[in-house]
């Protein structure tokens, strides 16, 4: 069931959100070479809990040992953080982040640049990054589900890129992972229909090469099924009569 949210209920979560996006400002100035993904998970733990109230959404969630998504190069999405996984020059990480305050989530992810990068992967994360702001622009009352996943199809056209398939949004609330299902690829006009009140995590994942995934043996990482590099970038979107709002701004 979708579930429709109030005003009031928006401002919570936005709330929420603005931890994520102050958690992220700061993660752009410590995402270094030499620093490890464990090092990144404790700073978004210690972050999180310093704000009254704030709870890490991810830890223990379905079993997940961090407080973090950080997924690194060719690593979609629930890369697990360790002291052992050293950032290098010129790799893109993927820091997924969800915070539970008063009982209701937020949800985003940022993918960030370590040091000097190459084009190649400033590209893919250009694009992902337009696909994000596309989707979003999409999410009006009116739309469709579909339309979301359109528009990210449409900021991939006349690219080599694949846009991720198998894993999508979700509908967002007093649950992290609520109805409906929010893919990535999509028709216009296909799906539920979009009305006031719905709130959305929209989350485009591209790879610069195969669309396919798979996931390692630990059992959450999951990595492009060719090792090409990936990115991931969403936000929390609340669909009010003026247009979407994002939820996960500081």
């Amino acid at each position: 069931m979708i579930k429709l949210r109030s005003k009031e209920e928006m401002d919570t979560i936005a709330c929420a959100g603005s931890v994520i996006a102050r958690c992220h400002a700061e993660l752009s100035e410590r995402i270094v070479p030499g620093v490890s993904t464990g090092e990144i998970d404790e700073f978004v733990e210690e972050f999180i809990v310093a704000h009254e109230g704030a709870i890490p959404a991810f830890k223990g969630l379905y079993g997940f040992p961090g407080s973090a998504c950080i997924s690194l190069n060719e690593e979609v999405v629930h890369g697990i953080p360790s002291t052992k996984r050293i950032l290098s020059e010129g790799d893109i990480v993927s820091v997924d982040i969800g915070v539970q305050l008063d009982g209701w989530y937020s949800d985003s992810a940022r993918t960030f640049s370590v040091g000097t990068i190459s084009e190649e992967a400033q590209a893919l994360m250009d694009v992902t990054s337009l696909a994000l702001a596309a989707a979003v622009k999409a999410t009006v009352p009116g739309n469709h589900v579909g339309d979301i996943g359109a528009a990210v199809v449409e900021i991939c056209e006349g690219t080599d890129y694949g846009i991720i398939r198998e894993l999508v949004g979700h509908g967002v609330g007093r649950e992290l992972h609520e109805e409906p299902q929010v893919p990535n690829y999509g028709l216009a006009g296909d799906g539920p229909l979009l009305k006031e009140g719905m709130v959305l995590a929209i989350e485009p994942m591209l790879s610069a090469g195969t669309h396919r995934i798979k996931t390692l043996d630990d059992g959450w990482t999951v990595i492009t099924a060719d090792r090409s590099l990936s990115a991931h970038f969403e936000h929390t979107v609340g669909i009010t009569p003026y247009g979407p709002r994002i939820l996960t701004a500081a």
